[in-house]
């Protein structure tokens, strides 16, 4: 079992930054690829950035590339995801997933564990 909780999110202008941690307790975080997923209101849950278990390859969703980045301190159990320029079409709920796997994967479905989520709002 991991638990994973979320924190940095909150209300924001267009243009601004926000910093997301999530921090995980359980097994051992280094095992887990992470991922970083959004759900808007009205829409379905779309993966944002996408981390292999030792940092080393990461991946973005086209609307997020060159804005966003992802990273993670395993000695600290910890993920991150750095928003900078935000839009207003980043508002959603912001969740952190874990999958028992050496890589990332993009589907919601193929991760294991998830946080309770955070909410981002940029304002325009």
């Amino acid at each position: 079992q991991v638990q994973l909780v979320e924190s940095g999110g909150g209300l924001v202008q267009a243009g601004g930054s926000l910093r997301l941690s999530c921090a995980a307790s359980g097994r051992t975080f280094s095992r887990y690829a992470m991922g970083w997923f959004r759900q808007a209101p009205g829409k379905e849950r779309e993966i944002v950035a996408g981390i292999d278990r030792s940092g080393g390859d990461t991946y973005y969703v086209d609307s997020v590339k060159g804005r966003f980045t992802i990273s993670r301190d395993n000695a600290k159990n910890t993920v991150y995801l750095q928003m900078n320029s935000l839009k207003p079409e980043d508002t959603a709920v912001y969740y952190c997933a874990a999958r028992d796997s050496i890589r990332y994967a993009v589907r919601s479905n193929d991760y294991d564990y998830w946080g309770q989520g955070t909410q981002v709002t940029v304002s325009s």
